[in-house]
């Protein structure tokens, strides 16, 4: 059995926060590995200004690079939109993995807005990192009034693959107040400058093996 923390998003672009949210995670619940699920479409965010795939994931492969993390765009593959269907996929899919839900206090904050998100509690043990400026809002939020009485104590966090979902622990990780939005504003060209970093027809899916384009 390998246990693997999932971090889903955009990564539009990927960035050092990124990183560090996921090897927290990984220190303080005993992961082999984390996979970054790089989504073809965010139903939750504009089409304007996302770059194309292949750039997102090449941006993706180059912050993770020399980390226990696959970089994959399996939804892509699954035919899946939304995070409970392709969660739901996985656990199908993958029945020698034990998966937990990895995401920051931001996306805490809208998880309410997501489709079926209380399905996805019920799916999986969540672990959710903080977040400066985001935190104080995340536990105002509607979901917190469902979740919080789902909470596990961070000291018993490497047990999550006893716990029966829903379940949910809160995991410090080193402030860093990097964002993908400001990092655009700073380079729109970001996404040219990923995708001459790699030969793009050798990009392939670190969990199907399948080629990215």
């Amino acid at each position: 059995m390998s246990r693997i923390g999932l971090l889903g998003g955009s990564f539009n672009p990927a960035h050092g926060a990124h990183r560090r949210i996921s090897l927290a995670a990984r220190a303080a619940l005993g992961l082999d590995e984390i996979w970054w699920l790089v989504s073809p479409g965010n139903p939750l965010k504009p089409a304007r200004g996302m770059a194309p795939l292949a750039a997102r994931f090449a941006s993706a492969l180059a912050v993770a690079r020399h980390a226990p993390i696959r970089v994959t765009a399996i939804e892509r593959e699954l035919g899946t939109v939304y995070t409970a269907e392709t969660l739901e996929k996985l656990v199908a899919r993958y029945p020698q993995h034990r998966f937990v839900w990895l995401m920051g206090a931001d996306n805490l904050g809208q998880f309410h807005r997501w489709r079926d998100w209380r399905q996805i509690a019920r799916t999986m043990p969540i672990a959710v990192a903080t977040r400066p400026g985001y935190d104080a809002g995340a536990l105002k939020a509607p979901a917190w009034g469902w979740l919080r009485r789902f909470v596990r104590p961070v000291a018993m966090a490497k047990d999550w693959t006893l716990w029966r979902p829903p379940a949910l622990v809160l995991l410090s990780s080193p402030p860093d107040p990097t964002s993908a939005t400001a990092l655009r504003a700073a380079n729109p060209d970001w996404h040219e400058t990923a995708t001459n970093s790699f030969h793009m027809k050798a990009l392939r899916d670190g969990v199907t093996r399948s080629p990215i384009s």
